[in-house]
């Protein structure tokens, strides 16, 4: 409001100087208009005394037209101030327009500026919100991952101890397995020692049984009976003559069943020969020995069937 006469202050003085103008010219007019009728002065005439009455009438007209004349030039005077004080106030009305737009323009700019702080500050606001979201989400994450790698470093630890538990377990069984089979391999080796050396006593025990036996009346009648046997089973062949006199290797199973027998020496021919292997099978299954420390898987016999 302050700053609008100042701006528009050449406007306003132009105006007035052109209404001032207008007034002094209508003015001007008026006088020159009126001094005519007051300076006209009776030319000095030689002439006869009229009358008072019409001197003084025309004094009073010349006087009403005077007084005309001013209230003319005072209603024209009037109306000019008029045209001014009109003039000025509808240049004040347009300078208080122009001030409320100029006000309105500034308190619009203004309400804009505080729409746009406002906005700005928003903005701000909601920058600020999101860059709090993301450091807290951040932060959170950051968080989480070393909550994570906590986890991850225990469960670690964890797995090494109970690796280590195991390792120990293991180790202490296989020291408790190492000294069972420690222990079982002693006992192992003991029972076999034991075993070996039972062994060896019934193996000489056996032998020195078998070596009586074989030395005694039992083993004469033994290897008599499966003489007997094989020659009672003999085929005698025609080329056989008397006092055949063959030695002859037999093998046999327990039981008595023969599964070999061939001649190593005779006296006789080939029929001969094969007459007595033969004669070995048909005898088969041979008799038992009287005791079992007579069997012998192989054995050698005399076959002499004229005997």
């Amino acid at each position: 409001m302050a700053a609008f006469p100042g701006e528009n202050s050449r406007p306003v003085l132009m105006s007035v100087l052109l209404h001032g103008g207008i007034v002094a010219a209508l003015l001007l007019a008026a006088n020159f208009s009126i001094r005519p009728q007051l300076s006209v002065q009776p030319l000095p005439l030689d002439a006869t005394v009229v009358d008072s009455r019409i001197v003084r009438a025309a004094e009073h007209a010349k006087q009403d037209a005077a007084l005309k004349a001013e209230e003319a030039a005072a209603a024209l005077r009037q109306q000019q101030a008029e045209k001014v004080q009109q003039a000025r106030e509808a240049e004040e009305a347009q300078q208080a327009q122009q001030a409320r737009a100029a006000e309105q323009a500034r308190e619009a700019a203004q309400a804009r500026a505080t729409e746009q702080a406002r906005e700005l500050t928003e903005q701000r606001a909601a920058k600020q919100a999101q860059a709090m979201r993301a450091v807290e989400k951040a932060r959170a994450a950051t968080t989480a991952a070393a909550a994570a790698r906590a986890e991850e470093v225990l469960a670690a630890k964890r797995a090494v101890q109970a690796r280590k538990a195991a390792e120990a377990r293991k180790a202490a069984e296989a020291s408790k397995a190492a000294a069972a089979k420690r222990a079982a391999e002693a006992k192992r080796l003991a029972d076999a020692r034991a075993a070996m050396q039972a062994d060896l006593r019934r193996q000489i025990a056996a032998e020195e049984h078998a070596e009586a036996v074989q030395r005694g009346p039992l083993a004469d009648q033994y290897r008599a009976s499966l003489a007997n046997r094989i020659i009672h089973a003999w085929i005698k062949p025609p080329t056989a003559r008397k006092g055949i006199d063959c030695r002859v290797e037999v093998t046999q199973v327990p039981g008595g069943e023969v599964t070999s027998a061939r001649v190593t020496a005779c006296n006789g021919d080939a029929a001969v020969r094969q007459s007595i292997e033969n004669a070995v099978y048909r005898a088969s299954p041979l008799p038992d020995p009287p005791d079992p420390a007579l069997f012998q898987r192989v054995f050698v016999f005399e076959f002499k069937p004229d005997e």
